[in-house]
């Protein structure tokens, strides 16, 4: 990966996104702007073309062209925007999902839906539990989703790569 590449993926370290630098930012330099976006809610086209927004969100086609199209005419904008905010509903229907991840808890939580499971992954951040700060990683494959919390004391000193594996052969 090309090095101004590694820049863009790494902005944010030790609590500091990089690209709003303390000694540019902390004052009044000049006026900006910045874009906001809302509700591409996946799934909502086809379910309102059909007139049954209940059950009908299993084709996304059309909101992820349009989705692509709001990047590409985002990164062509001269100037750029100070940042884009995504905001409102981001799905509506979920077509052969197994499971929904989620957050604000700021604990470890879960159960099932039908057959959906919800996994709640506790904060990186304040816990409100008796769960360490941590990351969630999840193992996809065809046939299974299976996931594992871990601290971040755990990911620091050994990493995932067998945790890895053994995820991905789990029946």
């Amino acid at each position: 990966m090309a090095s101004k590449e590694q820049d863009e993926l790494l902005k944010a370290r030790s609590r500091t996104l990089s690209a709003f630098r303390e000694d540019v930012e902390q004052e009044w330099r000049a006026p900006f702007y910045f874009i906001q976006g809302a509700d591409p809610q996946f799934g909502l086209m086809k379910a309102y073309s059909i007139g049954d927004c209940d059950h009908g969100g299993d084709e996304w086609e059309e909101e992820l062209k349009l989705t692509q199209q709001a990047v590409q005419a985002i990164n062509q904008l001269n100037p750029k925007p100070k940042f884009f905010v995504l905001c409102g509903d981001l799905i509506h229907g979920m077509p052969g999902v197994k499971a929904v991840f989620s957050g604000h808890y700021h604990q470890n939580a879960g159960g099932f839906y039908k057959n959906i499971e919800m996994v709640v992954s506790s904060a990186i951040g304040c816990q409100l539990g008796k769960d360490t700060h941590g990351l969630r990683v999840v193992a996809v494959t065809p046939e299974k989703i299976v996931h594992r919390y871990y601290s971040l004391n755990e990911l620091s000193n050994r990493g995932v790569e067998k945790d890895i594996a053994a995820l991905l052969n789990q029946n």
